[in-house]
């Protein structure tokens, strides 16, 4: 299976556009491997697409922050008409001023000191940016674990419903073998009845079986972005291609514990809070401290002394500002403290989640292990129950055994068919979960 790496999950939205319609059923027969599955939740699954909006988003909010440091630009103009009876004159004879007023004009402003907040937007603009791609990183692996552990479970409720297939046959044939023998005379009608119970007791475990495959499946469709045509009512044609491998994996707790410590994106996006939170306290002390800009322009307006209103004046002008509230009531003080305080907490945020995610990767290792033992368990279960059934059928045969014997047997074999592949399953999910505690690959590899 293919590696997918963080650049496909960047770029491979870049192909949104143009892939299929998914509102065809071209997808429903066609060949589905797990990493076919992962690849289509990669452009199609909700989850994901939102978190791509978000990543967009916050994409934004990192020019916004920026543009605290850079100049600007602005322009502007404004022309007035005024009666003739609002217009004042010099007290000086031949002296008209103008009624009709205008100017215009472009000027570039630079903030150069604001005690620290201009650094401090920089810095900021860069953390925000590696928090969301964190965030969005999380919200990958989330859909992509969510996918993978849809995929196990539509893979096992097909076994399953071959397994209560496999036992409501087996135990139909036991019914008709029961008849036959009475209808020759040989066994009491109890028999009969007892093989018809056991296969009335056994159809509903098939019906169960059934509708938790179509489930399944819907769900699996749902987590691939899939809108189903309105003509498939009951079941979904999936091909999956993929089994319930259960193929040894090997793990050290403490370095699976230390990886996640380094490599979870949760880790990463809450030491970019911290860092934000941090710049945050600088932002708000800036406000004890004196700001400076320096602007230049250039303008044009019409002459005060002449009534020709094209009669104009322009040149250039540049200067600096200087402002500093010397007191705010007491504003700056309360942003400190609350700036502090969020500060404090991210680090505490930091600490906890820290311990979460440790306490999720020891979880998973628990219940990995757990499924191994219980897969290595069921390592020739069903061997031995297909023997017991053999030999209770010979026994029957021969008279020296029961009708109760054999369908204890053939109780026994649905039961440990049944046991191994729910073992397969669990393996398999647990393997995946795991990886997503420890924050490895997205995807498994072959």
């Amino acid at each position: 299976m293919k590696k997918l790496t963080l650049l496909s999950l960047l770029l491979g939205f870049t192909f949104a556009v143009a892939a299929a319609d998914t509102n065809s059923a071209a997808w429903l027969t066609r060949p589905l491997s797990l990493t076919d599955a992962l690849n289509t939740a990669l452009l199609q699954n909700a989850a994901i697409l939102k978190a791509k909006n978000d990543l967009e988003a916050a994409h934004g909010l990192v020019v916004q922050t920026r543009a605290v440091a850079l100049p600007q630009v602005t322009a502007g103009g404004k022309y007035t008409d005024n009666e003739i009876t609002l217009v004042q004159n010099f007290p000086a004879p031949g002296v008209q001023s103008p009624h009709q007023d205008w100017n215009a004009g472009v000027q570039i402003s630079q903030t150069v000191y604001s005690g620290g907040k201009l650094v401090a937007a920089i810095r900021a603009a860069g953390a925000t940016q590696r928090q969301a791609l964190a965030v969005y990183q999380t919200a990958v692996a989330d859909a992509l674990l969510n996918v993978r552990l849809a995929y196990y479970d539509v893979l096992l409720a097909a076994q399953q419903i071959t397994v209560r297939e496999a036992s409501v046959k087996l135990l139909q044939k036991e019914l008709e073998d029961q008849q036959h023998r009475y209808d020759a005379g040989t066994v009491p009608h109890f028999n009969v009845l007892r093989a018809e119970v056991s296969v009335a007791n056994e159809k509903p475990f098939l019906i169960q079986a059934r509708n938790g495959y179509r489930i399944a499946k819907n769900n699996l469709a749902n987590l691939l972005g899939y809108n189903l045509p309105r003509e498939i009512w009951e079941d979904i044609p999936f091909n999956l291609t993929d089994g319930l491998d259960p193929a040894p994996f090997a793990v050290n707790l403490p370095d699976a514990i230390q990886q996640a410590l380094g490599s979870r994106t949760e880790l990463i996006a809450a030491r970019q809070n911290i860092e934000l939170q941090k710049l945050s306290v600088v932002n708000a002390r800036s406000g004890y401290k004196p700001s400076v800009s320096v602007f230049a322009g250039y303008n044009w307006m019409n002459s005060s002394f002449s009534t020709d209103v094209g009669d104009k004046l322009d040149g250039w002008n540049a200067g600096a500002q200087l402002t500093w509230n010397i007191f705010d009531g007491a504003l700056t003080a309360g942003k400190i403290t609350q700036a502090k305080a969020l500060y404090q907490k991210s680090k505490t945020d930091l600490d906890d989640q820290s311990r979460q995610i440790e306490l999720a990767v020891r979880t998973a290792y628990s219940d990995f292990i757990q499924a191994k033992e219980t897969l290595e368990s069921q390592s020739k279960v069903q061997e031995q129950a297909a023997e017991a059934l053999r030999e209770a059928n010979a026994r029957a045969e021969a008279g020296t055994g029961t009708q109760l014997d054999v369908l204890n047997a053939e109780t026994s074999l649905t039961q440990a068919r049944t046991t191994q592949i729910t073992a397969q399953h669990d393996y398999a999910t647990a393997r995946a979960r795991l990886e997503r505690a420890i924050g490895a690959d997205l995807a498994p590899a072959k």
